[in-house]
């Protein structure tokens, strides 16, 4: 199996975790609730941690949610990042409060010496700064910076591109300036191509972490496979130490996705990868209602595991034959094969019983 060769990047630590460097990529999400309702911002990042969440944003948009971080931080176990907007005392209030790291965003806080007096605060407390640039809030057009007129939509992105990577830079080089230099930076887009683009050329022109996501993506299901795309194009190409799946629902379903991304691009694994094939007319089982059934039951199962439910007899094993474990059925019985290999027939009505308890005593296998 190949492997993806990452792109190098200068380590920050949120907390206790790690941030490029050749760390794991890591997985972020961010709070829907009033971060000064500290018992519902808690309850729901137990939630996100219990399904892998590492790194949690919360909202600073006043004083009373930046001085609820200390709170919340003592009854959580992952690092906090403090999302800041327009009101520069808000970052202070949430550094003076413990926040492992805050999130600027360069096209809302434009005066330096606010800028300088975050920067002097997060370099006292030995914490990062994050730099989010973001299409939808980018800063003001200066003078011949303006597009075109009749720009073509090619034009029309590339002059996105060019935006948000001009006001990434601009703000680096004034942390730099400060003498500070544990930064993160984000670019992120609703458009996929300018979202890419971007973070290639960033990655290119500077050595900090990269965190990866594609703004405002939608709801799960569009959501998720807008972010897959985006997301999973920069991943293969080694570029990313962070990611975030924004999506209008539940957090836990960006956790989940962001997850998946990272089994698909075989950078990380977290519990079982379910391989099935779409089923066809040579299958002679309920292969699709047995698969969604396998699914249900491994989401109790914390395993790196791969599994296969496939529909033919015939080639199910050799088609799923990197698969640690699997089922192939046919008509009345069916195969559980490990590694591609036959280990044992089984009635058709035991398929389901017989394949999770040979999951949940397999030991897994030693990876190279």
């Amino acid at each position: 199996m190949m492997e993806v060769q990452r792109r190098q990047s200068r380590p920050v630590f949120v907390g206790g975790l790690q941030i490029g460097g050749g760390a794991p990529v890591a997985v972020q999400s961010m709070t829907t609730t009033d971060t000064a309702d500290v018992d519902a911002t808690v309850s729901q990042i137990h939630r996100l941690e219990d399904v892998g969440c590492e790194l949690i944003r919360v909202s600073c948009l006043n004083i009373n949610q930046a001085n609820a971080i200390s709170k919340i931080k003592a009854r959580i176990s992952i690092p906090v990042v403090a999302d800041i907007h327009f009101d520069f005392k808000n970052a202070l209030a949430a550094i003076d409060n413990g926040a492992d790291m805050v999130r600027l965003n360069p096209g809302n806080i434009r005066v330096r010496e606010r800028i300088e007096a975050v920067v002097l605060a997060a370099k006292s407390a030995h914490i990062p700064i994050r730099i989010g640039v973001n299409e939808g809030s980018l800063p003001p057009l200066t003078g011949g910076d303006e597009m075109p007129e009749g720009a073509t939509p090619k034009l029309r992105g590339e002059f996105l591109v060019n935006r948000m990577v001009k006001a990434g830079l601009e703000e680096i080089q004034l942390l730099e300036e400060l003498d500070f230099h544990d930064i993160k930076i984000s670019l992120k887009a609703f458009d996929i191509y300018a979202m890419i683009e971007a973070n290639r050329r960033m990655a290119q022109l500077v050595p900090y972490p990269l965190h990866l996501g594609v703004t405002e993506a939608g709801t799960v299901f569009p959501g998720s496979v807008r972010s897959a795309i985006g997301i999973g194009a920069l991943l293969m190409e080694g570029i990313g130490d962070t990611l975030r799946v924004s999506l209008s629902g539940d957090p836990v379903e960006e956790i989940k996705a962001c997850w998946e991304i990272l089994r698909s691009t075989n950078l990380r694994q977290k519990g079982p990868t379910l391989v099935a094939c779409p089923s066809c007319g040579r299958a002679q089982i309920d292969l699709i209602g047995l698969a969604q059934q396998v699914e249900e039951r491994l989401k109790q199962l914390d395993k790196p595991l791969k599994i296969a439910v496939m529909g033919c007899v015939v080639n199910g094993p050799g088609e799923a034959k990197d698969a640690d474990i699997g089922i192939a059925g046919g008509k009345g019985k069916g195969v559980i094969f490990k590694q591609g290999k036959i280990y044992k027939t089984v009635d058709e009505k035991d398929f389901l019983e017989v394949l999770m308890s040979e999951i949940e005593t397999m030991e897994v296998p030693a990876r190279d």
